[in-house]
């Protein structure tokens, strides 16, 4: 099993060389094209997704609706996601040194903000990347290092551990 990364934190794909991604900004803010109706009662977020290009040949990239997932809470519920507000990358070659950036709009109820968790499956010319999660949550500052980025780093490591060793009791009964 893979070690999620932090809100802030780049994954380079062994894939495709020099190619990496970075979920970042994740903070407060309201749609530019005003609310939705049906996230009426919620808090709006914005995430903002990178795609950089650290390679020597240009890459045809995707990250579109139904490429990101964003899970909000303890529970991991789905979060309300503004399609008419967020700005994907639909078929865009990144040339070497150049980057492009998604801007992503969503919302939950703010109790559950305090955990958002990112996951991502880029599509690089017509190949489906592995899936890569990120973390954070509204109120952490980006790219924390020390306490808050091993209190997230523990804290899901513990969630899993609790999860395979209940499963296990389960099986061996």
């Amino acid at each position: 099993m893979y070690e999620p990364n932090v809100v802030g934190d780049w994954h380079e794909y062994d894939e495709h060389a020099g190619l990496r991604v970075r979920v970042h900004r994740l903070e407060a803010a309201e749609p530019p094209r005003g609310r939705d109706d049906a996230a009426e009662g919620l808090t709006y977020f914005r995430v903002r997704v990178t795609v950089e290009n650290r390679g020597e040949r240009h890459l045809g990239i995707h990250l579109e609706d139904g490429q990101i997932d964003v899970r909000i809470g303890g529970d991991g519920e789905a979060a309300f996601i503004d399609w008419r507000n967020s700005q994907f990358i639909e078929g865009f070659d990144v040339y070497p040194l150049r980057r492009a950036t998604a801007v992503l709009y969503a919302a939950g109820p703010e109790a559950s903000l305090s955990q958002v968790d990112v996951q991502i499956q880029l599509r690089v010319e017509e190949e489906w990347a592995d899936r890569r999660l990120w973390t954070g949550g509204l109120g952490l500052q980006e790219g924390a290092v020390g306490a808050h980025a091993a209190t997230l780093r523990d804290g899901l490591a513990l969630q899993v551990s609790n999860f395979l060793r209940d499963q296990a009791e389960e099986g061996t009964a």
